[in-house]
C-alpha cells in the first residue's frame, strides 16, 4: 500500500498562517468590542457627552495608532531572530526590553500631546464648550496610553512566539473589565461615585493596567515564554537595538497615521456636506472597520511568518508565507465584499432601525457608501497583508512613502474633487477613499512581487 503523500510546502505554510492569523483576527475583533462598550455607556449620557468623547477619542486614537506602529517593529525583529537562531533567548529578550522602553517613552510623549488636546481642538474650529469638555476627558484618558502600548508589546511577543491565543483570551477579559468599569464609574453603581464621562476614561485606565498584568501572568506561567525572562534587567539599555527598532518602526507609525488620517479627514469632509451624510458615513465606516480586522490580523501573521523565514535566509519560504497570507486575507475580503454588496440593509439593521421613516435618508446613503466599500474591501485587504509581508522583510520606508503619497494625493484629492465639485457628494468621498486604497494596494503588491529584484530578501538557491 503506497504511503500518503506529504502536504506541499505551500499547503503547510497556509496551515501555519491560518493557525496564527485566526486568533489574532479574533483578538482584533474583540478589541473593537472593547471600544464599542465605551460608546454604549457614554451615549447614555447625552449627545454632548458623546460628541465630546468622539472628539477626544479621535485624537487619542491617532496618537495611539502611531505609537503602536512604532513599537510594533518588535514583531519582525523577534520573528527574524527566531528564524536566524533556534535558541535566540538573549536576542529576543533584548528586543522586547527595548520595545518596552520605546512604549514608555512614546506613552509619555503621547500624554504631552493629549494634555494639549483642548488647544488642538480649538485650533481646528471646534465648539469651545465641546472642546473644553473633550480636553478634560482626554487629560484623564492620556494616563491609559502607556499601559496600552506596553500591553501591545507583550501581545506582539506572545503572538510572535506562537501563543496568539493568549491575545484572544486577554482581549476577551478586557471586554468584561471595561464593561464592569463603565457600569461602576459612569453611573455610580455599587456605591462607586457617578463620574460620567470621566468615569469612562477611568475604566479605560483600569482595563489597560489589568491587561498588562494579565500578560505578565501568562508569560510567567507559560513554559515556552518564561524562559526568555523579558522582564529581567529592564534597566539595561541596548542602544543599537533601540535605534534599529526606531528605524523600522517610525515608518510603520507614519504609515498607520497616514491611513487613519485619511479616514478621519473623510469624516470632516462629510460633516461639511451634511449631518445625514456624516451619520451614514460613520455607520458604513464602522461596518468596513469590523470586516477589516480580519485581514489586519492576517497582515500581523504575515509579518511574523515572513520575518521568521527572512531570518532563516530562505527566500522560497518567504515567498510562500507572503502569498499564503495574501490568499487568506483577500479571500476573506471577497466574502465580506459580497455581504456588503448584496445584504447591506441586513448589516445596517445592527446599527439603525432600517424601517423607521426618520432613518430613511441615512439608510439610503449608507447603502450607497457600502456599495463603494464592497469594491474597495478587496484592495483594503490586499494593502494590509502586503504591508505586513513587507514589514516581515523589515522593509518599511518605501511602503511609508507609498502610503502617504497614495492616500493623500490621488485618494484625498479625488475625495475632495468628487465630494464638492460633482453631484456625487458623499459617495464621491467614498470613491476617493477607494482610489487611495487601490493605488496603495497596487504599489505594495508590486513591491512584494519584485522583492528579490529589489534585494529585499536574502540570497538563496531557491526562489518563490
Amino acid at each position: 500500500m503506497p504511503s500518503p503523500q506529504p502536504p506541499s510546502p505551500f499547503r503547510t505554510e497556509l496551515g501555519a498562517t491560518l493557525r496564527l492569523a485566526l486568533p489574532l483576527a479574533l483578538a482584533n475583533l474583540l478589541q473593537m468590542a472593547v471600544y464599542a462598550i465605551d460608546v454604549m455607556f457614554v451615549a447614555r449620557l447625552g449627545q454632548e457627552a458623546l460628541a465630546a468623547s468622539s472628539l477626544a477619542v479621535a485624537l487619542f486614537a491617532l496618537i495611539n495608532y502611531g505609537c503602536t506602529g512604532l513599537t510594533g517593529a518588535v514583531a519582525p525583529l523577534i520573528a527574524a531572530e527566531r528564524g536566524r537562531k533556534a535558541n535566540a533567548v538573549r536576542e529576543i529578550r533584548r528586543s522586547v526590553r527595548m520595545a518596552l522602553w520605546l512604549a514608555v517613552l512614546c506613552g509619555l510623549a503621547g500624554m504631552g500631546l493629549c494634555m494639549a488636546g483642548e488647544r488642538l481642538m480649538r485650533a481646528t474650529g471646534q465648539d469651545p464648550v465641546l472642546a473644553a469638555r473633550a480636553g478634560e476627558f482626554l487629560v484623564v484618558l492620556a494616563v491609559s496610553l502607556t499601559p496600552m502600548l506596553v500591553g501591545n508589546v507583550l501581545r506582539t511577543f506572545v503572538s510572535a512566539m506562537g501563543r496568539p491565543v493568549f491575545a484572544t483570551a486577554i482581549t476577551a477579559l478586557a471586554i468584561l473589565v471595561n464593561g464592569l468599569g463603565n457600569w461602576l464609574f459612569v453611573f455610580g453603581n455599587l456605591g462607586a461615585p457617578p463620574l460620567g464621562l470621566i468615569g469612562s476614561a477611568i475604566s479605560t485606565i483600569i482595563t489597560a493596567v489589568l491587561v498588562v498584568a494579565a500578560y505578565a501572568v501568562a508569560i510567567s506561567r507559560d513554559r515556552r515564554l518564561r524562559r526568555y525572562h523579558v522582564f529581567g534587567r529592564l534597566w539595561r539599555p541596548e542602544w543599537t537595538r533601540l535605534r534599529q527598532m526606531v528605524a523600522i518602526g517610525m515608518p510603520i507609525g507614519l504609515t498607520v497615521v497616514a491611513e487613519a488620517g485619511l479616514f478621519s479627514a473623510a469624516a470632516f469632509l462629510m460633516g461639511r456636506i451634511g449631518e445625514a451624510e456624516l451619520a451614514a458615513h460613520t455607520v458604513a465606516l464602522q461596518v468596513a472597520a469590523i470586516f477589516f480586522q480580519v485581514p489586519f490580523g492576517v497582515g500581523q501573521a504575515a509579518t511574523i511568518r515572513v520575518g521568521y523565514h527572512f531570518g532563516a535566509g530562505d527566500a522560497a519560504a518567504v515567498g510562500r508565507a507572503g502569498w499564503a497570507s495574501l490568499l487568506v486575507g483577500v479571500g476573506f475580503m471577497a466574502v465580506s465584499s459580497s455581504i456588503m454588496l448584496f445584504a447591506p440593509t441586513l448589516i445596517l439593521a445592527a446599527y439603525l432601525d432600517v424601517a423607521a421613516p426618520a432613518n430613511a435618508v441615512v439608510v439610503a446613503l449608507a447603502v450607497q457608501y457600502l456599495a463603494v466599500g464592497a469594491a474597495f474591501q478587496l484592495f483594503d485587504g490586499t494593502q494590509a497583508v502586503a504591508a505586513g509581508a513587507l514589514r516581515g522583510l523589515q522593509d518599511t520606508r518605501m511602503p511609508m512613502v507609498i502610503a502617504i503619497a497614495g492616500y493623500w494625493l490621488p485618494g484625498f484629492g479625488t475625495a475632495v474633487w468628487l465630494g464638492f465639485a460633482s453631484p456625487l457628494r458623499g459617495q464621491g468621498i467614498w470613491i476617493g477613499l477607494a482610489v487611495g486604497l487601490i493605488v496603495v494596494a497596487g504599489l505594495l503588491l508590486r513591491r512584494w512581487q519584485r522583492r528579490e529584484r529589489l534585494h529585499l530578501v536574502p540570497s538563496a538557491l531557491s526562489h518563490a
